[in-house]
């Protein structure tokens, strides 16, 4: 499973996101928007943080713990 938290470098969510993926065992890695606007333009980004998981954008915001647990059936 590939999954990138896409967020800006002043995202004060992306590191309380990662935290949470960490916690519940969740392998990812951060792309920062403004080191990939080839990226941000293919998934539309307007917003941070976002969770994109095999490709597909699948929270444009920062979801809570419970619906990581949900999405990823921990």
């Amino acid at each position: 499973m590939n999954v990138v938290i896409m967020a800006t470098k002043n995202c004060n969510h992306c590191e309380n996101l990662s935290r949470e993926l960490n916690d519940i065992g969740i392998e990812h890695y951060v792309i920062y928007c403004d080191e990939e606007p080839g990226l941000v333009q293919k998934y539309g980004i307007r917003h941070s943080p976002n969770l994109i998981v095999n490709g597909e954008v699948v929270f444009r915001r920062q979801p809570t713990v419970g619906e990581l647990k949900e999405y990823f059936n921990c």
